[in-house]
């Protein structure tokens, strides 16, 4: 089975690349494509999934939700992949910024950059609801004084997050969707194309 995701920006890709070995059988290949931003995989994705020649792929674009509201986000991607001839791409939207799945699980914050006592922050009101934070990635930075970065600290968090122990809705919802992904391939060798 081959998994290729299509991500707004790197520090998505070093996020799962940390991530995703844990939750995929290593017969599954992960290919990631990643864009240079929120307005470049909008201009290209139909391009780039018309011209994907590897077999029995099964596609799953991700991509942050800012400002936009989440239900229109998620059907005009659709509507690009319907466009591209692949109704069947899963797409998910990271609700707010990639920095609230890293709020959802702030033990995994203290691990990957080294810093004590962050989960302290879970309780708090402004926190405790992740995909609810105005500016997780702003948040993020103030809570870490300045030590978190997009491309290292993605890495570092991205090996230390608990598939099952993470507060943010949109995190869950990714998780169970890669997961069912790779459990109705095994069954259906059909699915991703």
């Amino acid at each position: 089975m081959n998994l290729a995701f299509f991500l707004e920006e790197r520090s998505a890709r070093v996020m799962l690349e940390g991530l995703l070995p844990r939750i995929l059988p290593p017969s599954v290949a992960v290919q990631y494509v990643v864009f240079e931003g929120k307005h470049d995989l909008d201009k290209s994705l139909v391009r780039r999934l018309r011209r994907w020649r590897t077999p029995d792929t099964t596609f799953v674009v991700l991509q942050d939700q800012d400002a936009a509201d989440c239900k229109a986000l998620k059907q005009h991607l659709m509507g690009k992949c319907e466009e591209a001839g692949k109704p069947s791409v899963v797409v998910r939207i990271v609700c707010r910024e990639l920095e609230s799945w890293y709020f959802g699980d702030l033990p995994a914050v203290e691990r990957g950059l080294g810093i004590d006592n962050l989960r302290r922050y879970a309780n708090k009101a402004r926190y405790r609801t992740p995909d609810a934070i105005d500016s997780p990635s702003r948040e993020l930075k103030k809570i870490t004084s300045d030590a978190y970065s997009k491309i290292d600290g993605s890495r570092e968090i991205g090996i230390q997050m608990s598939t099952e122990q993470n507060r943010s809705h949109s995190f869950g919802v990714f998780i169970a969707a890669v997961k069912h992904l790779v459990r109705d391939t095994s069954d259906n060798p059909q699915f991703g194309q």
